[in-house]
C-alpha cells in the first residue's frame, strides 16, 4: 500500500486538489493508496480565530465562519459536476450549521474550553477529507472515506492528544484488512479520546497521522506531499541559494525540525523510526522533483559534514543568576520542575561552567509567564540576595548548524563563529549537544537572515562570498565603476568565487534600492524612475536589509557623504571610497574612522584616495605592517596638475590646457582644488598618517603657484576667467622652466616629519622629469629602501583607472 500526506497547501484550493488527485490516481496504478489530507489551506487559523472571537464576544467571527463556507463551497462547485453536487453541498452545510452551533455557543458562554477548541478545529480536516473523497467518486474511482477519529485513540490531553498504540494499531489493522478500496481518504490532525471526545494531535498533527499510519500497516515508504521540493540546507525563503537535501537520516531530520526546518515535524518522525520506514518529502507543483529522502541507509557522497542550518525565531533567553547556586546542588532540578509544571517547553539550555548562571531558551510567547513562575519558586533566594530575580532577553532567535558527521570533524564550530563574527553577528550563548550532531546559537532575531546566508555561503556554496554593494555617486567615476562591476560579474563569479550584487544606487538627485540587485545594464533609467534621494533613508535602507558583506562605496568628493562613515562602519558596513575628505580632516576623525573599523570588523579602504589605481596606500601598508618605516617621501601626486604641465607650452595657453583637463575628466569639478594645491594636500597627508605620523592639513606648506586672485574666485567661472586674466603669469613660469631645461612639477615632500607641496623646476637628471601624461610618481625612503627609493609610477587620474581602483578594494573585501 502507498501511504500519501497532502498538505494545507496542497489542498489550498480547486486548481491545487486537482493536482493532488493526477498524484493519488498516478500512484493507485501499482497499489491501493491510503492519502490523509490536512485542512485547506488556512482554514485551521480561520477556525481557531473564530472560536477566539465568539469566546471574546466579538460578533466578526460569523464574518469568518462565512468566509469558510465560501471556501468549502468553492470548491465543491469547482471539482463536483452539477449532476452530483446537491448531496455533497447538503452534507457540507449540515456540518458547517454544527460548526456555527458550538461558536454560537462559544459566543453565549463567553468562553473556549480545550475540549470544545479541538472539536472546532476538527472540522477543517472532516470537511476537506469528505470534499476529496466526493471529488474521486465523481470522477468514478473506487474510492472511501474513512473517520480517523474512529481508528486513533488517544487520551484526553486535548490540544495535544497522546496516542494509545497499542489499540490505535489494531484498529487501523482491522479497517485496512477489510477496506478494499483503491483508495482511502483519511483527515489529519484528529483524533478521539477513549471516552469518546474529539482530540487533535498538535502541531504537524496530519503528517503525524500519516506516520501513525504507515508504522501500524508496517509500509516500505510513507510520502509526504507539500509546496517545497523536500527540506532544504536552509530556509528557501532567507537563503535563495539553498537547495534540497536529497538524502538525510533520521537523527538529522528531527534535529533540522527541531531548530525550525517547518517541512517536518519532530513527532511525525517517531511511529515511523523504529520501523524502519523511509520517508519522501515530495513537491505536489512539481512531483516530479527528487524532493528528500529520509532513512539511515545512505553514505552522503559529499565530503561536507554539515547538512542543513536552520533558525528559530521569537525566542526569549531566561537566565537565572547568582553567588548563591555556586556549589549548591538542586538548583537545576528545581529550576526545569518549575518550567515543566507551567508545561512550558525548553528549547535551548546551557550552563556557565563555574554554575554561577543557567540560561533557558524559551518561546517568546512563554516568557513572562516564566518569569512568574521562577521568581515565585526562589522568592526566598532572591531576597537573601542569593540569587537575582530571573532575567529576560527577548527579540532573539536560535540558529542551528546539524549533520550526523559533525563529531568526526575538527573546527567546525571555531569556522561557524568566525564566520559569524567577521559579520559583527554578536552570540548571546551556545550550545551543542552531547551527539554533537548539531551545534546551536542564540542571536538577535534582526541577524537571522544574515547569519543563515553567511553560514550557509561558507559551508555550502563552494566558498563563494556574496558581496552587496550601496553605491553613492554614480557620475563619472561612479558609471564606469557600475560599468566594469557589469562586464566583470561573471568572472568574478567563475575565478574568484564572488557574486557582487549592486542593492542601492543614488545619485544627488534620485536613489534607488533592489534587495535582489539590481540590473545594471539598466541602471540610467532604473535610477531616474528612483525616489528622491534622502541620505538618512539610505543608511536606514542599508540597516533594514542587514546583508551579509555589505559595502557602502563613495563616488563623491561631498563632505556630507564622508561625515556619515562612522555610521555605516559601526553598523559593520564595510566603506570603499574615492573621496579624500574623511581622511585628510582632523587626525582625531581619521583615527576615529580607523579605530571604528577594527572594533566593528568592518574595513574602510580608501586605495583610491591617493594615486587612482595605483597600489600606493596598499603597499605603503604592507611596508609598516612588516616592520619597515618611512623617514621621506617624494611624490607628484596629482594626475591632473601633471597633465596640465606636461600639455602647457608656448604654442597652448594655460587656460585652454586646464579646460582639456577638466573635460577629460583628470581634474575636480572645481580645478581650483586641485590648481590650488589643496587636493595634493590631502594626498599627502594622507600618506604621512599611514605612515604612522601625526599631521594635521594645516601643518603642511603649500607653495602656491596660482596669483592671489585667482585662489580668491568664487565659482568656477570666475576661476577659469582669472586664469585667462593671468595668463603671462603661467607663460613666465613656464619660459623660466624651459630656460633651465627643466620642467614644471608639481611636488609633495615630507622629511624630518615636516612636509610641504608646490611647483617645482626638476632637471633632466630627476626621476620626475620623464613623468608623462597624468601619471603619479612617489618615492618611498625607508629603513629598508635607503640608497634608492621604493618607486611606484602609473596613471594617477582618469575615470577608468579610479573607478579601477575602487574596484580593487571592493575586491579585497571579498578576498578577506
Amino acid at each position: 500500500m502507498n501511504i500519501l500526506k497532502f498538505g494545507g497547501s496542497s489542498v489550498a484550493n480547486a486548481q491545487n486538489i486537482a493536482q493532488c488527485i493526477s498524484i493519488i490516481k498516478n500512484k493507485k496504478q501499482n497499489n491501493s493508496v491510503a492519502v490523509i489530507v490536512s485542512a485547506f489551506g488556512g482554514v485551521t487559523d480561520m477556525l481557531l480565530q473564530s472560536a477566539k472571537h465568539a469566546s471574546n464576544k466579538e460578533t466578526d467571527y460569523q464574518q469568518l465562519l462565512q468566509q469558510i463556507e465560501n471556501r468549502h463551497i468553492e470548491v465543491v462547485k469547482s471539482l463536483i459536476p452539477a449532476t452530483g453536487q446537491s448531496a455533497v453541498l447538503s452534507h457540507v452545510k449540515r456540518e458547517l450549521n454544527q460548526l456555527e452551533t458550538l461558536l454560537d455557543g462559544c459566543y453565549l458562554l463567553g468562553e473556549l474550553s480545550e475540549r470544545t477548541k479541538d472539536l472546532i478545529m476538527s472540522f477543517g480536516e472532516v470537511l476537506s477529507s469528505y470534499i476529496i473523497s466526493e471529488v474521486l467518486k465523481a470522477q468514478e474511482d473506487n474510492c472511501s472515506l474513512a473517520d480517523s477519529r474512529e481508528l486513533i485513540k488517544t487520551n484526553s490531553h486535548f490540544s495535544k492528544a497522546v496516542v494509545n498504540f497499542e489499540i490505535s494499531n489494531l484498529l487501523i489493522q482491522h479497517y485496512f484488512d477489510k477496506n478494499k478500496a483503491a483508495i482511502t481518504i483519511l483527515p489529519g490532525f484528529i483524533a478521539q479520546s477513549e471516552d469518546g471526545h474529539v482530540t487533535t494531535l498538535g502541531r504537524g498533527g496530519s503528517d503525524y497521522t500519516a506516520a501513525i499510519i504507515a508504522a501500524a500497516l508496517d509500509v516500505p515508504s510513507l510520502e509526504i506531499w507539500t509546496d517545497v521540493n523536500g527540506i532544504y540546507t536552509a530556509n528557501p525563503k532567507l537563503v535563495k541559494q539553498a537547495v534540497p537535501i536529497e538524502h538525510i537520516t533520521f537523527e538529522e531530520a528531527m534535529e533540522l525540525s527541531h531548530f525550525g526546518a517547518k517541512v517536518l515535524y519532530p513527532p511525525t518522525i517517531q511511529p515511523i523510526l523504529n520501523k524502519d520506514i523511509t520517508l519522501h518529502i515530495k513537491n505536489t507543483f512539481d512531483p516530479e522533483a527528487h524532493g528528500s529522502i529520509i532513512n539511515n541507509h545512505f553514505k552522503a557522497k559529499s565530503s561536507n559534514s554539515i547538512r542543513g542550518i536552520s533558525n528559530i525565531d521569537n525566542i526569549t533567553l531566561v537566565t537565572l543568576e547568582g553567588s548563591g547556586m555556586v556549589g549548591v546542588a538542586g538548583f537545576s532540578k528545581r529550576l526545569f520542575e518549575v518550567i515543566s509544571k507551567e508545561n512550558i517547553s525548553v528549547i535551548f539550555i546551557t550552563q556557565a561552567s563555574s554554575e554561577h548562571s543557567i540560561c533557558l531558551g524559551i518561546a517568546e510567547s512563554d516568557a513572562k509567564k516564566a518569569k512568574k513562575a521562577i521568581d515565585n519558586e526562589f522568592n526566598f533566594e532572591i531576597k537573601q540576595q542569593k540569587i537575582k530575580p530571573a532575567i529576560l532577553e527577548n527579540d532573539l532567535s536560535i540558529i542551528a548548524v546539524v549533520g550526523e558527521n559533525m563529531k568526526n570533524h575538527q573546527g567546525l564550530s571555531g569556522k561557524m563563529f568566525s564566520t559569524l563574527g567577521r559579520n559583527n553577528i554578536n552570540i548571546r550563548a551556545i550550545a551543542q549537544g552531547a551527539s554533537e550532531r548539531n551545534i546551536s546559537a542564540v542571536i538577535d532575531r534582526k541577524d537571522v537572515k544574515k547569519a543563515l546566508n553567511t553560514l550557509h555561503e561558507t559551508f555550502f556554496d563552494d566558498n563563494t562570498v556574496q558581496l552587496n554593494l550601496y553605491v553613492m555617486g554614480v557620475g563619472n567615476v561612479g558609471d564606469k565603476f557600475l560599468e566594469q562591476i557589469a562586464s566583470q560579474k561573471k568572472y568574478l563569479k567563475d575565478h574568484l568565487r564572488m557574486n557582487v550584487r549592486v542593492i542601492g544606487i543614488a545619485n544627488s538627485r534620485k536613489m534607488h534600492f533592489d534587495e535582489d540587485g539590481i540590473d545594471l545594464y539598466q541602471r540610467k533609467e532604473i535610477l531616474e524612475a528612483g525616489e528622491h534621494l534622502d541620505a538618512k533613508a539610505f543608511i536606514q535602507n542599508i540597516k533594514k536589509y542587514n546583508l551579509r558583506n555589505s559595502i557602502f562605496v563613495d563616488n563623491t568628493a561631498s563632505d556630507v557623504v564622508s561625515a556619515s562613515y562612522a555610521e555605516y562602519l559601526a553598523h559593520n558596513i564595510a566603506v570603499v571610497t574615492c573621496n579624500k575628505v574623511a581622511c585628510s580632516s582632523a587626525y582625531s576623525n581619521y583615527k576615529e574612522l580607523k579605530d571604528i573599523s577594527r572594533q566593528y570588523n568592518a574595513p574602510f579602504l580608501f586605495e583610491t584616495n591617493v594615486g587612482a589605481g595605483l597600489p600606493i596606500i596598499d603597499t605603503l601598508k604592507n611596508l609598516i605592517a612588516s616592520g619597515d618605516r618611512v623617514h621621506k617621501i617624494q611624490a607628484v601626486l596629482s594626475g591632473s596638475l601633471n597633465f596640465i604641465f606636461n600639455n602647457f607650452n608656448e604654442h597652448t595657453s594655460f587656460y585652454d590646457v586646464v579646460k582639456q583637463a577638466q573635460a577629460e575628466g583628470y581634474t575636480e569639478p572645481d580645478p581650483k582644488i586641485d590648481l590650488s594645491g589643496i587636493d595634493v594636500k590631502r594626498k599627502m597627508v594622507i600618506l604621512i598618517r599611514e605612515s604612522g605620523y601625526e599631521m594635521e592639513i594645516e601643518d603642511i606648506e603649500n607653495h602656491s603657484f596660482l596669483p592671489q586672485e585667482c585662489l580668491d574666485t568664487e565659482s568656477v567661472d570666475a576661476f577659469f576667467e582669472s586664469l585667462r586674466t593671468h595668463a603671462s603669469h603661467f607663460n613666465e613660469l613656464y619660459a623660466k622652466a624651459a630656460s633651465q631645461g627643466d620642467r614644471l612639477k608639481f611636488v609633495a615632500s615630507f622629511e624630518n616629519e615636516k612636509a610641504n607641496v608646490g611647483l617645482q623646476f626638476i632637471p633632466k637628471d630627476h626621476p620626475f622629469y620623464n613623468l608623462e601624461g597624468k601619471d603619479n610618481i612617489v618615492l618611498f625612503y625607508t629603513d629598508r629602501y635607503v640608497d634608492q627609493p621604493l618607486l611606484i609610477k602609473g596613471a594617477g587620474a582618469g575615470a577608468d583607472v579610479t573607478a579601477s581602483g575602487i574596484f580593487a578594494d571592493v575586491i579585497r573585501i571579498g578576498n578577506k
